[in-house]
């Protein structure tokens, strides 16, 4: 297997409403079948799946979303500038998510909060000096791409 992900799917209870969620932070969706959504990435895709019809479609026992529990999962969104960090992590708010962890400083010399989407998906919204991106948005691991 080579190292990389192609595509993160997440279980949404409502895809309109995820779409809306989602446009609200600025992204745009490209174009796919209908009934699941998709956000193109620097190199990854988001996709978005009703949660009433993904776990048939991977052959596992349904699950209900939680948006009060943590998944084990954290997906995490680069910024380059701190005030970047705070400014998205309102926007998110004023679109409906609940703020896990206000923005703060970070024992790693970083800046970053958490916030839940409307499905209970957790995004950390980070600075990382030690990671700056690069030139297109790629995120560089300790300053190596």
């Amino acid at each position: 297997m080579e190292q990389r992900i192609s595509l993160i799917t997440l279980a949404v209870a409502d895809l309109g409403r995820a779409q809306a969620f989602y446009e609200a932070l600025g992204w745009q969706p490209v174009e796919t079948p209908p009934g699941i959504l998709a956000f193109d990435l620097i190199g990854q895709t988001l996709g978005l799946f009703p949660v009433s019809s993904l776990p048939e479609e991977i052959g596992m026992a349904p699950a209900p979303l939680n948006e009060k529990q943590f998944s084990g999962i954290i997906l995490s969104h680069n910024l380059r500038e701190r005030v970047e960090v705070s400014q998205l992590m309102e926007r998110a708010k004023c679109a409906g998510a609940r703020i896990v962890k206000p923005p703060q400083d970070t024992a790693w010399g970083g800046y970053h909060g958490h916030f839940a989407d409307l499905d209970g998906h957790v995004w950390e919204v980070a600075v990382n000096p030690a990671s700056p991106l690069g030139p297109d948005g790629a995120f560089q691991w300790n300053g190596v791409q």
